[in-house]
C-alpha cells in the first residue's frame, strides 16, 4: 500500500509528541521535505489552473481569495501566493505546522542556533 504525502505527514505528526530530541529532529526533517514536496505539487496544480487567465483576471482571483495584491505583481508571484494560501489550509500543511510549533515549544528546531 502506498502512503500519500498527507498520510505520511499525519503519521509523523502523530509520532512527534512522544519523540525525544534527536528522533524529533529526524521526524521534522522528513516532514519538512514532505511539506515542500506537497507544496511544490500544489503550486504546479494552481499554475495549471490559472494558466489561461489574463493578468487582470489573475489579480481578481487573488483578491477574491483575500490576498492583498495589485497589477504590479508578476504572474509567478501571484500564483505562488494563491498556492500558498490554498496549501496552508490542507491537512498536510496544518499537521506540519502544529508539529513544528510543538517541537519549537520543546526547544527543537531544524534551523541551527548561532
Amino acid at each position: 500500500m502506498m502512503t500519500t504525502t498527507t498520510q505520511r505527514l499525519l503519521d509523523l505528526a502523530a509520532a512527534a509528541p512522544t519523540a525525544r530530541d534527536d528522533d524529533l529532529v529526524l521526524l521534522l526533517r522528513e516532514a519538512s521535505e514532505l511539506y515542500q514536496q506537497g507544496f511544490a505539487h500544489l503550486r504546479d496544480t494552481v499554475a495549471a489552473r490559472f494558466a489561461g487567465l489574463s493578468d487582470a483576471d489573475l489579480v481578481a482571483a487573488a483578491l477574491a481569495a483575500g490576498l492583498l495584491c495589485d497589477a504590479s505583481q508578476d504572474r509567478d508571484e501571484l500564483v505562488l501566493l494563491l498556492a500558498l494560501t490554498e496549501w496552508e489550509m490542507t491537512p498536510a500543511a496544518l499537521a506540519y505546522s502544529e508539529m513544528a510549533q510543538d517541537a519549537a515549544r520543546r526547544g527543537v528546531c531544524l534551523i541551527p542556533e548561532e
